[in-house]
């Protein structure tokens, strides 16, 4: 649609100003606690594995027993025998973890970490052994059933232990090497995070002053002429106060509001220019376009620079036409003014695609810090005598 008036504008309320407080759409942030999340899944995947491993251990010894010729009574006593020394095992592994972590094994590199776990295999194996032998054939006192000596089979035993609990130890301090490496991928990405927000804050802190200033200047010279008015004006500077300030915790609002709060702004400014500003409006599908996602304050600040050096330069004024549409997988948003392109003032201003300041440049940095390389603000000379701002931005962010 064409609008050629700013209060007829779209979105607007029936007494032509922006949304009040209940107008802004505040993001719901899911309260889900992905620490916790994680440690339950590493308690699960550790008890998996401890559950798995000792009890294929023990199903594989039950399997070699089960094919010996014993004698029903023997068997079945030699079958718990096995569970019960599997058992120990595990429940050895299991405690030694407190002693792994308070000793800070966790964190050392694999030189100093092998003889500790060495070492710490071949203890665990000698208890397991002394633990096992002695309470099946000292305290229980049964018959040893093996033509070779207790001293030998104790020795091999020991030594087969030990590599046991190397295996375990091996699989127990990969995983966390690379549990530490996860971590130390989530420390950068919060860091990169952290470095984004501030440039964002740093930004957004540019914009708001900006328009404040020029919209008091508007209002100061209305209070005596035209009361009524000037109330009025006042209220939609309220608007764009409180947009301002809640938007500002956000990285992104709807297009709607972006809208309301530019018909705002045109409002006080129509206060200075009068009829030297004229206004069009061309939404295309208004109803799909009221929750697209865009960097808050981006459109008051491509309508603010139309202004500045479209109009406010030239004693006719001005045409200025507002347009937003969808274009594929992205949103169109345009804002045409009277003038021409120079040469761009410096390199950053060029590479921001702009040779009129600090405005566009900031909008610019905003998008790509949200959006990435897919979003793109860029100024042409068209239509003949006029400098369009073209926006596109993504309606899926993939980097989110």
């Amino acid at each position: 649609m064409a609008v050629a008036s700013t209060a007829s504008s779209p979105f607007s309320r029936p007494d032509g100003l922006a949304a009040g407080p209940s107008g802004m759409v505040r993001s719901q942030a899911m309260s889900v606690d992905t620490e916790a999340k994680l440690l339950r899944a590493k308690n699960r995947l550790y008890v998996l594995g401890q559950l798995g491993g000792w009890g294929g251990l023990t199903g594989l010894q039950l399997f070699y027993q089960n094919a010996a010729d014993k004698t029903a009574g023997s068997h079945l006593r030699d079958q718990a025998i096995i569970v019960m020394v599997m058992i120990m095992g595990l429940l050895l592994t299991h405690y030694s973890r407190t002693f792994i972590k308070r000793w800070g094994w966790l964190e050392l590199s694999w030189a100093p970490l092998l003889p500790r776990v060495a070492a710490l295999s071949a203890v665990l194996s000698v208890l397991w052994s002394v633990a096992g032998f002695g309470y099946i054939y000292v305290v229980l006192a049964e018959p040893w059933p093996s033509k070779f000596s207790p001293a030998f089979v104790v020795t091999a035993s020991t030594i087969q232990g030990t590599l046991c609990f190397v295996g375990w130890f091996c699989v127990y301090f990969i995983y966390h090497a690379f549990e530490r490496l996860r971590r130390m991928q989530l420390e950068q990405l919060r860091l990169a995070a952290s470095v984004k927000e501030a440039e964002l804050r740093a930004l957004k802190s540019q914009v708001n002053p900006h328009f404040l200033f020029n919209s008091l200047n508007s209002l100061r010279a209305l209070i005596d002429e035209d009361a009524p008015r000037a109330r009025e004006s006042v209220t939609r500077l309220a608007n764009m106060l409180r947009y301002s300030l809640q938007s500002g915790q956000q990285e992104t609002v709807p297009l709607e509001d972006e809208l309301r709060i530019v018909q705002d702004y045109l409002a006080l400014e129509e206060i200075r220019h009068e009829n030297r500003l004229r206004v069009s409006w061309k939404i295309d599908n208004e109803a799909a376009l009221r929750g697209v996602p865009v960097p808050p304050m981006l459109l008051q600040t491509l309508v603010e620079n139309a202004v500045k050096y479209g109009i406010s330069p030239r004693r006719e004024g001005g045409e200025i036409v507002i347009s937003a549409s969808l274009a594929g997988d992205a949103l169109h948003i345009s804002v045409s003014n009277p003038g021409d392109l120079g040469a761009p003032v410096n390199a950053s201003a060029a590479r921001a695609g702009s040779s009129t300041g600090v405005g566009l440049r900031n909008a610019s940095d905003r998008l790509k810090l949200l959006f990435g390389d897919r979003a793109k603000l860029t100024l042409l000379a068209e239509p003949a005598g006029c400098v369009t701002a073209d926006v596109f931005i993504p309606l899926h962010n993939p980097a989110r």
